[in-house]
């Protein structure tokens, strides 16, 4: 079992035959993901990496029956790039881009909120099931097949906590990263819940950072509806207030952004909270016997 993306999903690459979409879709391909073919207006007829190339996603959609695509495309198209995979019917969006203005994500997240789909990012590493489909930029090789569910804003800090996971024995189930954009499609909370409701997920890592409140929204749901232990860590702890700390969204506006005030919060909703990342892998271990005992 896995969380949104599996090896039956059937992928696109939008932005496919550029630099980028190139290299991760053939990186993707060689995991196994089921990347069925691209869009790259205007070079649609064409064959690369040995999949069909499309002028649009409706017309991928079409042919291939994609349902999950991944966002390769510049900045300033890739807003017009989310909707009109959300218009084509796809049903998970991951988004990769960086940099892409706010104003254009305040009119993505307006336009598919009545929209049947999922979306992961901007401005993040994507999704990937373990031993099943990776759809995006992660290296796969650090992530083994298991029953913990990862969230985390931080690429870096994903590709860490499954390492820690991996070397405790436990191994990945999904891992998810959401972005550290002011705005992105699917929060920390809502990757939580989908993590919770996953049968085969047996325990969840999630990351955080400074800025916004994201982990405490998400805190105070597991306190209130929690099933399985979640170990949990905040990046920032040094952060100066008013400095954007790597992300967009990393930066400590006020008394609950810093890294302290969440940790606080996490520990107050019954989170396993860590100090560092080389500690995720024994406290689930230990999390998890305690639900066992």
């Amino acid at each position: 079992m896995s969380v949104l993306v599996n090896k039956d999903s059937k992928i696109i690459v939008q932005g496919f035959t550029g630099k980028e979409g190139s290299f991760h879709a053939s990186q993707m391909i060689e995991y196994g993901s089921n990347v069925v073919g691209g869009v790259t207006p205007g070079k649609g007829g064409q064959t690369h990496l040995d999949r069909p190339v499309f002028n649009s996603v409706q017309q991928a959609v079409q042919a291939t029956g994609a349902n999950v695509t991944i966002i390769f495309v510049p900045p300033r198209f890739a807003a017009d790039a989310v909707m009109e995979a959300a218009d084509a019917g796809i049903g998970v969006i991951v988004c990769i881009t960086e940099g892409i203005p706010v104003q254009d994500m305040v009119k993505v997240k307006a336009y598919i909120e009545d929209k049947d789909c999922t979306l992961i990012g901007p401005n993040c590493p994507g999704i990937i099931s373990a031993d099943e489909a990776k759809v995006g930029i992660m290296p796969g090789f650090v992530f083994k097949k298991g029953k913990i569910g990862i969230v985390s804003k931080s690429g870096t800090l994903t590709y860490e906590a499954s390492d820690q996971i991996v070397k405790a024995g436990l191994g990945v189930s999904t891992a998810i990263g959401i972005g550290g954009d002011p705005i992105i499609g699917t929060t920390t909370a809502d990757a939580v819940k989908l993590l919770m409701d996953d049968p085969d997920t047996e325990g969840i890592v999630m990351i955080g950072e400074i800025g916004g409140n994201l982990e405490a929204i998400a805190s105070r749901w597991i306190k209130e509806h929690g099933t399985k232990p979640v170990v949990g860590f905040i990046a920032g702890e040094t952060a100066p207030k008013g400095r954007t700390m790597g992300h967009a969204g990393a930066i400590v506006g006020g008394a609950d952004d810093t890294a302290q005030a969440k940790k606080r919060i996490m520990a107050e909703c019954g989170i396993h909270v860590v100090e560092s990342p080389a500690e995720i892998g024994i406290t689930m271990i230990k999390a998890l016997e305690t639900i066992k005992a």
